[in-house]
């Protein structure tokens, strides 16, 4: 739990640029979540500053991921009470304790990457679906069912054009002109010019101003208060305190609540890991973060927001690289930035309640979009049916339960059921292909300084990177690897990667000479021996 002080100069800016990142997207998260927006800045505070106490990565940002907006939004619309929910919250913290304490740290290693790609792009694709209503100004409760988005919840499609009369104009061009903001920022002419400053922060700041311009000229464009945020203003600390909400702990005993929970730790815990695994990838001094404890700092912060009414919190990869690309080097920074969250809404919830809903659906629908963009689905085509009939069955699952409600009794779970087939897919496509060998993997006694040959067998999955990982992290410095491929009739994606990452980056940390040979043209991966075989 110890800062380092030393790196204030360094990290206070930092955590000022993370806050700037944070702040519309706490916001946002909320309103695509369907929950109060006080809830996501909750979140916001309690991943900054209790998370970023505990944790063991020194670089990543915990707060509301945009990756669980779906089910919460289905969690809540199900559930009918927001208290009830907070306890399946509370319940998911518990949960990724005991995951931690179980040493369960490794899990995402036993996911194929093609079926986390396909949960991700389901979401961005379900993020953009919901926000359409708050782009154009008809702020209606959605559940799920596409005829809500599109007729606005009217089953008759004759009146398809009905929703025309709907469209608030003030509001859909704040949307387009946010939209047009972030994408102009995010050209290289202007990044490289302020890249402290996010578009997000500067779409909101402009919408902002271009609604108090229309309120004080009278104009018709003028946003009404129905679409704007709305964040309680406290005029005494007593006041203040008096905000937060308390879960209903009957929830303990309702098996649709456990339900949840069990669906929350599971979906915050991979998002987690993969973004820890992503941001210690970026850190300049190599610090590898300790996946169990990050487990279990992660339940107490989820543990900590479901007791006083926040949304489900993870490491998550946007605010995290930001403070890497800020300059960061220690946590003070993310726990600078839920300090900051802290007095924002203390001091300024007057100023937040001018936002408009559309500028924050404008970050959201650009998210969204990032998440499911059609390169996602190309580039993953590209690698082979063992990587496209996992992502495809998991997208197809997940958009099939929780946007079009074809399982109207699961809605909401679409993450969870959509993962679980996904991986059913995998161990099918792979059981379908390849009946043949089994994976074996070799490894000769060594120390420190040893000529060492790791031969891979004819059939390598996704089933075989958790152990393959520790075998390549165990290894000693100055050590000499071969890696020899030259039996192999397929390399899953997953493990190709893993082998190019301690090529590229962990074995010239530990002075390790590898080279790798028999690698197929069809791997994408260079030979450093142009032989067949290592005798």
């Amino acid at each position: 739990m110890q800062l380092n002080t030393k790196n204030f100069k360094t990290d206070l800016p930092s955590g000022l640029v993370v806050f700037l990142v944070a702040l519309p997207l706490c916001l946002g998260i909320a309103l695509a979540s369907g929950a109060p927006f006080f809830s996501g800045i909750i979140s916001g505070i309690t991943g900054g500053i209790v998370i970023g106490l505990l944790s063991n990565s020194q670089l990543s940002v915990s707060g509301p991921a945009a990756g669980l907006a779906a089910l919460v939004l289905g969690a809540i619309t199900t559930i009918g009470d927001f208290r009830l929910f907070l306890c399946a919250v509370l319940i998911a913290g518990i949960l990724q304790v005991l995951m931690g304490i179980g040493k369960m740290g490794g899990i995402a290693n036993y996911i194929p990457s093609s079926v986390i790609k396909g949960m991700l792009t389901s979401i961005g694709i379900l993020i953009v679906a919901k926000q359409i209503p708050h782009a154009f100004g008809y702020d209606k409760d959605e559940k799920g069912n596409i005829t809500e988005l599109l007729p606005y919840g009217s089953e008759n499609m004759h009146e398809f054009l009905q929703p025309l009369q709907h469209i608030e104009v003030g509001v859909t061009l704040i949307c387009v002109i946010s939209i047009i903001i972030m994408l102009v920022w995010e050209r290289p002419a202007i990044k490289k010019r302020l890249p402290f400053i996010p578009g997000a922060l500067v779409a909101v700041i402009a919408a902002i101003l271009i609604n108090q311009l229309w309120i004080s000229t009278g104009s018709v464009l003028a946003v009404q208060n129905e679409h704007l945020v709305q964040i309680k203003a406290a005029s005494s600390p007593a006041e203040f305190l008096g905000f937060f909400t308390f879960p209903d702990f009957s929830g303990f005993f309702n098996s649709k609540i456990i339900v949840y929970g069990f669906a929350i730790a599971i979906i915050a815990s991979l998002e987690t890991l993969l973004s820890i695994e992503a941001i210690d990838n970026l850190d300049p001094e190599r610090r590898v973060t300790n996946t169990n404890r990050e487990l279990m700092a992660q339940g107490i912060g989820n543990a900590v927001a479901g007791l006083i009414g926040g949304l489900p919190i993870t490491s998550v990869i946007v605010r995290s690289s930001a403070n890497v690309n800020a300059g960061a080097k220690s946590k003070m920074s993310s726990v600078f930035h839920g300090l900051l969250l802290l007095v924002s809404v203390i001091l300024i919830p007057s100023l937040l309640n001018k936002i408009p809903l559309s500028a924050l659906a404008a970050i959201l629908l650009l998210t969204g979009y990032k998440l499911a963009k059609p390169a996602v689905f190309t580039q993953t085509i590209k690698n082979g049916r063992f990587q496209y009939i996992p992502f495809l069955v998991t997208v197809i699952v997940i958009i099939a339960i929780d946007l079009f409600g074809l399982v109207p009794a699961v809605s909401g779970k679409g993450l969870l059921i959509g993962v679980i087939a996904g991986i059913v897919a995998a161990f099918g496509a792979i059981l379908h292909g390849n009946l043949k060998n089994s994976y074996f993997f070799h490894k000769e006694k060594h120390h420190e300084g040893d000529q060492i040959k790791i031969h891979l067998s004819e059939e390598v999955s996704f089933l075989n990177k958790a152990a393959i990982r520790e075998t390549l992290d165990q290894l000693p410095k100055n050590a000499t690897v071969t890696i020899d491929a030259s039996n192999t009739t397929y390399i899953d994606f997953d493990v190709l990667e893993l082998i190019k990452e301690f090529r590229d980056i962990k074995a010239p940390i530990k002075n390790i000479s590898s080279k790798l040979v028999g690698f197929k043209e069809k791997y994408q991966i260079e030979n450093e021996l142009n032989v067949q075989s290592v005798h």
